[in-house]
């Protein structure tokens, strides 16, 4: 392996008000090499991403490249040196095309200084073909998939001739396909000679990809060295401090009484004919490929669509919701998949969002009382163990792990009968997936009932008291827990034939 890394950061510190996000960071990149960036939400990586690209400044410490010294006062600066992002989200424009978007801010310019709009569509074909990615350089970026969203954000990298890739959950909204394609392309960069800096959650992708790595834990670097001389129970180790062997921590619950039932719910594009209880206490999961129809399912029980036939009933009485306040006067609530968009309102403090549902507990003839607000706020932090500055804060400044537990918190406040969690440990690090799986462990104990939509095959073997696996809109399968087998979920769910 290269002896000298092309970019070295030595004593990195950023503080933020009341946080110290980084102390002391020390990180090293090396040419054709994957490394990879681990650590729970809120370990810093995301701080050192934007340090790396400009967007913050550090405080203290040293960044060198090529081993002289640099300083991005600015994300063009970044840029202008060889470092670029690849974002779980991509930061490119959609109205622009394929072309415009790989070329934005270097465009080939005519001698009289006009933007060479042929030689532009040419470069991008030609970058796009070494790729392998059949994309048309003419596309309107809003038309593409995610993937092909991420494969024009590679196609910019290699158009910049970055020396410094990094790649920040590139994965997370990739099919199994598409994340393929992804590693022959980081292969690409690898063999082209690009430093990549590989930022995941996923320790199958990261042990696959990886040459090496670097372990961040609450604002530190905690460890660092080869991927081929460590294991996953070392690097958690080294990420939460603790060993987590129990990732899935149910308890037995005694299950009680149906209180929820559903028969021949149906919908007239997305579902038929969908049949299942769930009693007192009991944590249904729900497991499926993309496209099975699971999410909308959820989605028609909280009332946000209305299905075409069909009855719920909770507790004896009818439930089918008319909207989503409806579902939450019922007793019944929707954490969604994604909880930044639809769970989450980013901009107001995180004692607002857990009260939003629960107005009227938090009101006194007619007015909001802040100290009823921040009371139930405080309770259900305190129960998921919240980890933030202060209530006033931000919520879109927390954690994604976080961010998790204030949507669970406000749904939890307004007392619901049955819960419904829509991927509830997406894009999460292992230590806030124990505290998350803990948490709806403890709330089944209580007596809630719980759903549990996952496409993680772990979580739903592990919390599950009973699966039902949906297919193409339909039933395809229903297991106890006793009778929970890895292979049989994915047959099921492909609809694979036993011979």
């Amino acid at each position: 392996m290269t002896a000298e890394p092309i970019l070295r950061l030595e004593g990195i510190t950023k503080t933020f008000p009341g946080v110290k996000a980084l102390n002391d960071i020390a990180l090293e990149l090396y040419p054709g090499q994957v490394t990879a960036l681990v650590g729970e939400n809120g370990a810093g990586k995301s701080t050192l991403v934007k340090i790396m690209t400009g967007i913050y400044q550090p405080d203290a410490g040293e960044i060198t490249l090529d081993g002289e010294p640099v300083h991005f006062p600015s994300a063009h600066a970044a840029l202008e040196h060889g470092i670029t992002a690849i974002h779980q989200e991509t930061v490119l424009f959609d109205e622009l095309s394929v072309a415009e978007n790989i070329f934005l801010g270097h465009a080939p310019r005519t001698r009289v200084g006009f933007v060479d709009w042929k030689t532009l569509r040419a470069e991008a074909t030609d970058i796009l073909k070494s790729m392998g990615a059949p994309i048309d350089p003419g596309a309107r970026l809003k038309d593409l998939s995610i993937a092909n969203k991420h494969l024009v954000a590679v196609a910019r990298a290699l158009s910049i001739e970055a020396q410094i890739v990094i790649m920040d959950e590139p994965t997370a909204a990739l099919s199994h396909k598409e994340i393929e394609e992804l590693f022959v392309l980081v292969d690409l960069l690898r063999q082209d000679g690009k430093a990549i800096l590989f930022i995941s959650h996923k320790f199958d992708e990261i042990f696959r990809i990886a040459d090496r790595y670097t372990v961040f834990r609450d604002g530190e670097m905690v460890g660092s060295g080869l991927m081929a001389e460590t294991d996953q129970k070392k690097l958690v180790q080294m990420m939460v401090g603790r060993s987590v062997d129990q990732v899935f921590p149910k308890q037995d619950v005694a299950l009680g009484e149906t209180v929820l039932e559903v028969k021949g719910l149906s919908h007239p594009t997305e579902f038929d004919d969908i049949n299942f209880t769930l009693r007192r206490g009991e944590i249904l999961g729900f497991y499926g490929l993309v496209g099975a129809g699971r999410s909308e399912l959820m989605q028609a029980l909280f009332g946000a669509t209305r299905p075409s036939g069909g009855t719920v009933t909770l507790e004896g009485k009818p439930a089918l919701a008319k909207s989503e306040a409806d579902a939450i006067e019922k007793g019944i609530v929707y954490v969604p998949e994604e909880r930044g968009r639809q769970g989450a309102v980013i901009g107001l403090p995180i004692f607002q969002n857990i009260s939003l549902p629960s107005l009227k507990k938090t009101s006194r003839n007619g007015f909001l009382d802040l100290a009823r607000e921040f009371a139930l706020a405080r309770e259900y932090a305190g129960r998921l163990d919240l980890r933030a500055s202060s209530l006033s804060q931000d919520v879109g400044t927390l954690s994604g792990g976080n961010q998790q537990k204030v949507v669970i918190a406000k749904w939890l406040a307004t007392q619901p009968k049955v819960i419904i969690l829509d991927e509830p440990t997406k894009g999460i690090d292992i230590g806030s997936k124990a505290a998350v799986h803990a948490f709806m462990s403890a709330l089944a104990a209580e007596g809630l009932c719980v759903i549990m939509v996952s496409s993680e095959l772990p979580e739903i073997m592990g919390m599950s008291d009973r699966v039902i696996v949906m297919r193409e809109g339909r039933m395809a399968g229903e297991f106890t827990r006793d009778a929970l087998d890895a292979e049989t979920l994915v047959r099921t769910a492909a609809g694979i034939e036993d011979h």
